[in-house]
């Protein structure tokens, strides 16, 4: 709008007519308009969830299109002119979208930097040429900047301003922390898992700093993990998904710096909550109100479900007690369609605490996730 009130024929307007398409999305309910589209995100979790499924020689075209949308998709500039005013830098990260749409996302960066390391231990003919490493030491450089020295945690687009009193000028009735930057557990779990990937193939890179930083991250997991084991989290809803990905992080850390108090913890939570049927379900309520809420009638969410046995598979309950897991796997199995896709239920995104997000190739997505990683650690003992 802006650049057409400057001018209506002019270039920029016309550019900005040729990526509205990007914006739109048919869903099973009508056409519906993206407030960002998410083209990076689910490509990530995609790929990912492909290679659990140890048959990546059967889908080889699409890591091989999903390895080179990836790359192209890292921005490899930074922003024209005296940016760092405004930016600190955004050169080696990724977005929540594509290249273009240039706003940096540590998240975003820590799972496409899993990503393109796991698609470069996979045979090139299978998944393509790999990425350069000057482009994966960018990617490291562009995730350390974000952490908070002090606490550990890391932020989602710049450093972490330490004066959480600004937030009391937030103009919003419906928003909460859109004033001050801060540190996020589902952030902070992913560049674990990202840069202690990298430290093991690329091992000369900031190696000590890697460590430090490492060290520094599990720390401040610990120390936001509720005194039921539970995490809290702003993006998934909403302790279920933090739970999951703390767990994710924490394990993958290993012996060096891991707690087995805080994983023994986050195991007993999920357990707890799960439902007479076998699965799990989380209300939205449980944003809002800080407080872990079932869905009405303690329903199941497939997507939900998936997180909680991804946690609880990476928690130990394998070797444990896998009853749990055998009646959570069963209901995924089940409620898969005959064309291989599963059913849309409530919505299991959130951001700003209030604001509740679509992801709707996530109903794919986790349950081929935990169904692959049940086949390998349950199934095939």
């Amino acid at each position: 709008m802006c650049w057409w009130a400057e001018n209506p024929n002019g270039n920029e307007f016309k550019h900005h007519l040729a990526r509205v398409p990007d914006y739109l999305w048919l869903a099973e309910d009508g056409m519906k308009m993206q407030g960002l589209p998410s083209q990076l995100w689910d490509c990530i979790l995609a790929t990912q969830a492909l290679i659990a499924s140890n048959m990546v020689e059967e889908y080889g075209d699409s890591l091989k299109k999903a390895h080179f949308f990836i790359k192209e998709s890292q921005i490899k500039q930074n922003p024209y002119g005296d940016f760092s005013k405004m930016w600190p830098f955004s050169k080696g990260s990724w977005t929540f979208s594509d290249q273009d749409q240039g706003w940096a996302v540590s998240d975003c960066t820590a799972e496409a930097l899993k990503c393109v390391l796991l698609l470069s231990q996979i045979p090139e003919e299978i998944s393509g040429e790999k990425a350069d490493n000057e482009r994966l030491y960018e990617a490291v450089n562009a995730l350390l900047y974000l952490q908070n020295p002090i606490s550990g945690g890391f932020s989602i687009w710049e450093p972490p301003v330490p004066q959480p009193y600004l937030e009391m000028l937030n103009p919003s009735e419906l928003f909460a922390n859109i004033v001050v930057e801060k540190e996020y557990v589902e952030n902070t779990a992913s560049i674990i898992q990202a840069l202690l990937a990298f430290k093991r193939l690329h091992p000369r890179h900031r190696e000590d700093e890697i460590e430090v930083s490492v060290a520094k991250a599990v720390r401040f997991l610990e120390g936001k993990q509720w005194h039921d084991g539970s995490w809290y989290g702003s993006w998934g809803i909403c302790f279920l998904y933090a739970t999951f990905h703390a767990l994710e992080a924490i394990v993958s850390a290993g012996k060096t710096y891991n707690n087995s108090e805080a994983v023994h913890k986050a195991v007993k939570f999920l357990l707890s909550k799960q439902n007479e049927e076998g699965g799990w379900g989380e209300s939205t309520d449980s944003c809002r109100n800080d407080v872990y809420t079932p869905l009405d009638g303690n329903r199941t969410n497939l997507i939900q479900t998936s997180w909680a046995m991804l946690g609880l598979m990476l928690g130990g309950q394998v070797e444990r007690d896998p009853t749990p897991l055998h009646k959570a796997a069963k209901i995924l199995v089940n409620a898969q369609m005959d064309n291989g896709d599963f059913p849309q239920q409530e919505l299991t995104g959130v951001t700003f605490k209030n604001c509740m997000l679509h992801y709707s190739a996530y109903r794919d997505i986790f349950p081929l996730w935990a169904l692959a990683e049940y086949r390998k650690r349950v199934w095939n003992k």
